[in-house]
């Protein structure tokens, strides 16, 4: 078995293929692209790549409904491209993870096309398939599910005569995992692309792929996620997970498990002790502090909220395993919008880099998300692509005005991470010299890459810096975590503590300046100043300190060591 690289003191990079650079000029996002863009990757300051679906696909969920696991979508490239972008990646130090989906695939898949033949065929329970109930003459689905992005979980196929489960859209078929041939099929895809030289992967839903087996009635009250109990971890999770195990150790390979709704206790089975069948997990609690359980039911953000979550894994896991840390991914909207300030652009951008790169585990940073890339706003349902997004219009939307449905895509769909990346200011965002696949944020004339970069304060330059101090920290690293002020509603506050070495993470949460009190048994004359949002990094050094503050002109001088007062969105952390 090989050696397990050291996912503790790294930092990783999402990449959306569709949306991250187009290299041949056809509009879409390709691996050409991203090996002209490994450069820029590695100067941010992050240790790998995680690719979001790169397989074939129809693209129903872009990407994520796969038609066949060993093989690059030829909107993207072909397999000798990918291996030169990995070849290339790893002379550059950086480490390549997959996205492994292996809860559904898409029913273009060719385990689907010869599943719905019928029962005496190979492939015949591949998938999850059950006969209709009977209401008199009228057919019924097997329960009462809905799926999580479209309808009803059950689909009707008239070729096989019975129902087929799918806990996302309807062109995303779940697998039924309980199949051990199923189970080999996964082995042989993982191992496919680990003697290719891939690194890890992460995985998508990985909690769910274990269904009760009498898949009971769910709850009546809650649509989208009713049958949830019954599907998210499952009786039989952890023996599959074991299996798969098997695989990565062979390769000494990273498994990061996305796991929604999960608890605490629940994770520590996965990722706790040395025996764990996964290294990391991506949880959702820290995405729900402007929304409940979904983005598309809004209530405005809530800093407690997010402090709670925050709290809830640092402490639950504290000791006993390690985190994955993030804010933004290829599903959620962007987080400037929704926990941060567009009047406070700058300071907001960059103070959430500090607000969650600092704390105790793995940082990951999805493409655009170091620009500090917003939201997009479609003045039509049509003109969106997201899934989950359309049905959330035509259906759980259908009693409000057209105009409030907009209103309320606007700050819950997908698609605004899925915009072209702003690389400058010139045609398409650089993006692409054709014509973009989907609509480029018209603001890309000032957020973009290339003028972020020659800007000291810049969105861009700060996550490079939150990245580098948390690199060259062994506090940072593997100091405890405890939170200070909770209840406050305009402050988040934390210590990172190693041995006799305190860092104290400050952050602002508020339109307006304010005051602030140091937690008990810190002395303002003895701390050091690392790192500021409002001030450049070749204004950091001296014993006075210029401050610029970002989107104006003003200036102020403090003294060092006087921690008392925040600009709007000002991120502050100090070395005692």
């Amino acid at each position: 078995m090989k050696k397990q690289f050291d996912f503790r003191k790294m930092s990783f990079y999402q990449i959306w293929i569709r949306s991250f650079c187009d290299g041949n000029g056809d509009g879409i996002g390709d691996l050409y692209g991203v090996y002209d863009k490994l450069e820029y990757i590695k100067s941010l300051g992050v240790d790998g790549i995680w690719f979001s679906p790169i397989y074939p696909s129809p693209n129903a969920d872009y990407g994520y409904d796969i038609s066949d696991y060993k093989d690059i979508h030829p909107d993207y490239g072909t397999l000798d491209q990918f291996k030169k972008v990995l070849d290339r990646a790893h002379e550059l130090g950086l480490k390549v993870l997959l996205d492994l989906v292996i809860n559904h695939t898409s029913d273009e898949h060719k385990w689907f096309i010869e599943s719905c033949k019928g029962k005496d065929n190979p492939y015949s329970d591949y998938y999850i398939w059950r006969d209709p109930r009977f209401k008199g003459e009228t057919k019924l689905p097997p329960n009462n599910w809905y799926s999580q992005f479209e309808g009803l979980a059950w689909e009707y196929n008239e070729q096989r005569g019975q129902y087929y489960l799918h806990v996302f859209a309807k062109k995303q078929p779940d697998l039924n995992m309980d199949n051990p041939k199923v189970r080999e099929e996964v082995k042989s895809i993982m191992r496919f692309w680990l003697d290719m030289g891939v690194d890890g992967f992460r995985e998508d839903v990985i909690n769910f792929i274990s269904k009760v087996p009498d898949l009971p009635n769910g709850w009546s009250f809650v649509p989208a996620i009713n049958g949830l109990p019954f599907y998210k971890d499952g009786p039989n999770l952890h023996k599959y997970l074991e299996e798969f195990r098997e695989v990565a150790k062979e390769y000494g390979a990273v498994q990061i498990g996305e796991a929604p709704f999960t608890s605490v206790k629940t994770a520590l089975t996965y990722i706790g002790g040395k025996n764990r069948v996964l290294d990391m997990l991506i949880q959702f609690d820290t995405m729900f502090a402007d929304c409940f359980m979904t983005e598309y039911v809004h209530h405005g953000f809530w800093l407690r909220k997010l402090k709670r979550a925050f709290r809830r894994w640092q402490y639950g896991l504290q000791g006993k395993a390690w985190f994955a840390l993030y804010l933004e991914n290829h599903d959620h909207p962007r987080v400037v919008n929704r926990y941060g300030s567009l009047r406070h652009w700058r300071a907001s951008g960059s103070m959430l880099a500090a607000c969650y790169i600092l704390q105790r585990g793995t940082p990951f940073l999805y493409q655009g998300q170091e620009l500090g890339m917003t939201n997009i706003a479609l003045n039509s349902i049509d003109k969106y692509i997201d899934v989950a997004a359309k049905n959330a219009y035509n259906t759980f939307f259908l009693k409000d005005s057209v105009e409030r449905r907009l209103e309320r895509i606007h700050v819950s769909t997908r698609d605004s991470a899925r915009t072209p990346v702003q690389w400058t200011d010139g045609p398409n965002a650089g993006f692409t010299t054709g014509k973009p696949w989907f609509y480029v944020n018209p603001n890309y004339t000032s957020v973009n890459a290339e003028t972020e970069d020659k800007d000291p304060l810049s969105i861009l330059n700060f996550y490079r810096r939150c990245l580098a101090l948390r690199k060259s920290s062994e506090t940072l690293l593997w100091g405890t975590y405890r939170e200070y002020f909770p209840a406050s509603r305009k402050l988040f506050m934390y210590e990172r503590k190693y041995k006799k070495e305190r860092i104290l993470v400050i952050c602002s949460f508020h339109k307006e300046a304010m005051h602030y009190s140091l937690p008990r048994g810190y002395d303002p004359s003895k701390g050091r100043l690392l790192l500021d949002n409002y001030i450049a990094k070749e204004d950091m050094k001296g014993s006075h300190r210029r401050v610029r503050v970002a989107g104006h002109d003003s200036r102020r001088r403090v003294k060092a060591g006087v921690m008392k007062r925040l600009m709007p969105y000002e991120a502050q952390v100090w070395k005692f």
